[in-house]
């Protein structure tokens, strides 16, 4: 049971520590800045911390956890060269690579046992009309394992069927905001809209995915509800196969017969614009990647023409660099508790030595030195606990006005504004020590006869 006379001390400790805090209000403000601003910074760096945290985690989810995403590298050599950059070309005659292609995906698959799904993708910037309304898009040619490499659901309707595939039928499935354009108010499933020079039956749409600007630029992502996905077959026979050779190479060189030949760039060459190849275990993306680079400069008769990425190492980095960052803040923001831990000590000494005679008076009418330290302490955590609440009030209005101004998502959690309000007690209590042993220590004849 607790004992009522203890009770009774605190209460009366607190009501002093209030009078004596509510008579020098602006004292008690100075004092209690560094405690503010402390808890205002650890809140508002957690809440960054957070929003950091749930970015990644979001990021991750778009990009997949165990992908590997293998991008062509155009025919970029300029036309114009030198007689000598001629002469050199000549005679050191660059290796031929068929580009990457649907053969690629299908020895990765074939050959690397790692490997789950391998994901193709043909993009093409294009534009969609549907009653009179036309609108820029990206038309991707894919397989129906894009759809779970990708995350991506299906909302309404379903994917390609097998027979819509090998046949190579003019269905697709949209992104829901290519839906909210072309058919407003209504349902798109069964209808047909017009893709270049294909009209298109669409079978399904896809549910809306939340991606940010910031992670379209990081990670290379589209905006995959503004698409419209197409079988890669159906794109290779209704639109363009860049596999076939066509004669305008010879047309371009026909002004050339009498002078020197000169190399002209085949510019994307490549078949596949994107190959997303998916593992079975995360531990194993490394060691993949390595076998697959392999695998595909032999195909390519050891001309280094693509690159490969594993989304997670990158995402992995970023929240490395983060957290260092969140490190370092969270230091800042200990720092300034611990100077307003500081100011606190500073102003309950000077309080000390103000009130002297007061201690010597409550010392010879019979106050023990614990109620002594208890009064300064009362002092010392009202300041801090008041410090701790306008701390808070401050950071969270801060969360909010960083992720307003500056575009960096905050997450506010109650575990840190409770964290920084507990710290912030424990500063007053910690630092209100010394002084209360200080003012606790004075002998009452001495205190009696200071000025």
């Amino acid at each position: 049971m607790i004992d009522k006379i203890l009770l009774e001390k605190l209460k009366s400790n607190f009501n002093e520590a209030y009078w004596f805090i509510k008579t020098n209000k602006v004292r008690t403000f100075l004092t209690a800045l560094g405690i503010i601003f402390g808890v205002a910074s650890v809140i508002t760096m957690l809440a960054i911390g957070n929003g950091a945290e749930k970015e990644i985690l979001s990021q991750l989810e778009l990009v997949g956890v165990n992908n590997i995403v293998v991008t062509p590298l155009p025919d970029l050599e300029d036309e114009t060269q030198t007689d000598s950059e001629e002469e050199t070309t000549n005679n050191d005659s660059k290796k031929f690579s068929k580009g990457l292609d649907l053969l690629d995906a299908l020895s990765v698959t074939k050959i690397i046992p790692s490997v789950k799904v391998v994901s193709p993708e043909i993009i093409l910037d294009t534009y969609v009309i549907n009653n009179g309304k036309q609108n820029s898009v990206k038309l991707i040619g894919v397989t129906p394992d894009f759809f779970d490499v990708s995350n991506i659901q299906i909302e309404k309707g379903k994917i390609f069927t097998n027979y819509q595939i090998n046949n190579a039928l003019p269905v697709c499935v949209i992104g829901k905001k290519v839906e909210k354009k072309l058919f407003t108010g209504e349902s798109a499933l069964g209808k047909h809209i017009k893709v270049k020079d294909v009209w298109l039956q669409v079978v399904g749409v896809i549910e809306e995915k939340l991606i940010s600007d910031k992670a379209q630029e990081d990670l290379g992502i589209r905006d995959l509800n503004q698409d419209i996905y197409i079988p890669i077959k159906t794109f290779l026979v209704r639109y363009r196969d860049r596999k076939i050779i066509t004669d305008n190479l010879d047309a371009r060189n026909s002004d050339n017969q009498n002078g020197p030949k000169k190399r002209i760039a085949r510019g994307n060459y490549h078949q596949l614009d994107k190959l997303t190849i998916q593992v079975h275990n995360s531990n194993e993306l490394k060691a993949t990647a390595e076998v697959l680079s392999k695998l595909l400069k032999r195909r390519h008769n050891d001309v280094l023409d693509f690159e490969i990425a594993i989304p997670i190492q990158l995402l992995q980095q970023q929240q490395k660099t983060k957290q260092i960052f969140n490190i370092v803040l969270s230091i800042i923001a200990g720092i300034s508790l611990l100077i307003g831990g500081i100011g606190i000590m500073n102003i309950m000494l000077a309080s000390v030595l103000e009130r002297t005679k007061e201690i010597g008076i409550i010392r010879a009418i019979g106050a023990t030195e614990e109620d002594v330290i208890l009064q300064f302490l009362s002092e010392s955590v009202l300041i801090s606990v008041g410090g701790g609440i306008i701390g808070i009030i401050v950071g969270v209005i801060g969360a909010y006005v960083i992720e307003m101004v500056s575009g960096i998502e905050t997450v506010l959690s109650l575990n840190s504004i409770l964290i920084s309000f507990f710290i912030a007690v424990i500063v007053g209590l910690i630092f209100g020590i010394f002084p209360a042993k200080a003012a606790a220590n004075k002998k009452p004849i001495q205190a009696l006869r200071s000025e």
